[in-house]
């Protein structure tokens, strides 16, 4: 299946306070992002590949004031991002509080993880327009946009169209230069630590270490300001 880490999701009250927070937190500022019509949100993008992980990247995402959502859109957003705990903790600044891992296989994946007792949601499809082309994708989102262990099991995406031959071609990696910002790692601690590793294992997720504690993601990078730390602390 070759799951890997495709990107750390950082949610903000807005995304201009998302950028201030980047900027003085990472000493960079991060690329441009896009709107999802359908969970009234937008975005900036930064890049923090490494060999290891060469897929990696950081969204800063808000909910977008100016969004008109569709009717036949989820009455939730993804990534809890309509849960009022998570609204008041970032209202103080931008949380980390959950992360995407690609794969080229969605239906198999969300199988191995249904196997697992775990309903990871349906694959939902979306699109948009980058320089380069057209980004598209598919993600699991369960309808009540419950992210599901804390924020601890990661959200699955496969980039391309349903039906493409080279379904990695077009990635926001390649539509985002360097930044100066590097992943070094991310770990994981939570109560059910037992049934994440075996969640992590169905999907062939590697490269991602989680052990028991309190629930917490712990992402580290190499920054312009030296290394940092992002936690999500439970949120």
């Amino acid at each position: 299946m070759h799951t890997q880490l495709d990107h750390l999701v950082i949610v903000a009250k807005t995304l201009e306070q998302g950028v201030q927070w980047c900027e003085e937190t990472l000493g960079v500022t991060p690329g441009p992002g896009g709107e999802h019509t359908l969970y009234g949100t937008h975005n900036r993008l930064l890049k923090i590949a490494t060999p290891s992980n060469p897929m990696a990247f950081l969204e800063i995402i808000a909910i977008d004031p100016n969004a008109v959502r569709p009717k036949k859109a989820s009455p939730t957003r993804w990534f809890d991002m309509d849960n009022p705990a998570l609204q008041k903790a970032v209202t103080i600044e931008p949380r980390l509080v959950h992360f995407v891992v690609n794969t080229p296989d969605l239906k198999a994946a969300r199988m191995a993880l249904r196997m697992e007792g775990i309903d990871r949601g349906p694959a939902i499809y979306g699109n948009r327009r980058t320089s380069k082309g057209v980004l598209n994708w598919q993600i699991s989102v369960r309808a009540d946009g419950q992210r599901l262990f804390d924020g601890a099991l990661p959200t699955v995406i496969q980039w391309g169209k349903p039906d493409a031959t080279e379904p990695l071609k077009l990635h926001p990696r390649n539509t985002l230069p360097r930044s100066g910002v590097t992943l070094n790692s991310l770990e994981v601690t939570h109560p059910s630590a037992k049934k994440l590793q075996e969640a992590y294992s169905a999907i062939e997720l590697k490269r991602v270490s989680v052990s028991e504690g309190a629930a917490n993601l712990k992402a580290t990078l190499h920054t312009p300001k030296g290394l940092v730390t992002l936690e999500s602390l439970g949120i």
